[in-house]
């Protein structure tokens, strides 16, 4: 049976690595799988996944109008499609991800999403929140601060190299414009409360 999982994390725990592994493992078997990502972010080139551990393999992409269920159902029409691969779904509408709940629901076909569960300032993007809603399995893959600790939140970094504490919801940026923290790191910089010692 089919289900939608949502994979996430702050920034550099490894999701578009494991994605790619996913990819390569239905591939591996003789499966045919698609891949998606956002048009924003076209840091590696539009239309590509990559990891920081220099793998990469196209992809579709997605923008505010993209319309998963057509798309999923021509490609599923022109022949086998076993698995629908997303990264950066943090980037989704909630409209995307109720069309995504339609592809594991009517078409029966698995969706394997990932993205951040928050932004910069702590709160969840609209893709992300509605995921956790919805997704039949919530993964959560782990990073670590620079103290050790898990790393939940990202911290973005101005021109100065400081917390960021207001801005843009979306900014694309890699590790020159974020950090990812453990929760008390993030409140010192970023909601301005006692520093740690």
């Amino acid at each position: 049976m089919a289900q939608l999982y949502f994979y996430y994390s702050a920034m550099n725990a490894g999701k578009s690595t494991s994605l790619l592994q996913s990819a390569y493992n239905y591939q591996e078997r003789g499966m045919t799988v698609a891949i998606y990502t956002a048009a924003l972010d076209n840091r590696y080139g539009l239309g590509k996944v990559s990891s920081r551990i220099g793998i990469a393999m196209d992809a579709y992409i997605f923008d505010a109008d993209f319309d998963f269920v057509a798309h999923v159902s021509n490609l599923k029409q022109q022949g086998r499609l076993d698995c629908v691969l997303l990264d950066e779904a943090q980037f989704l509408s909630k409209t995307q991800v109720k069309q995504l709940t339609d592809v594991v629901d009517n078409l029966g076909i698995p969706v394997l999403a990932f993205g951040l569960r928050t932004d910069f300032l702590g709160e969840t993007f609209a893709g992300s929140q509605a995921l956790l809603a919805w997704a039949d399995k919530l993964i959560e893959l782990k990073t670590i601060c620079h103290c050790g600790r898990k790393a939940n939140f990202v911290v973005r970094l101005d021109e100065h190299g400081h917390a960021a504490t207001a801005g843009s919801q979306v900014q694309i940026g890699g590790n020159e414009s974020y950090v990812s923290m453990c929760r008390q790191h993030f409140k010192a910089l970023v909601w301005k409360h006692p520093a740690l010692d």
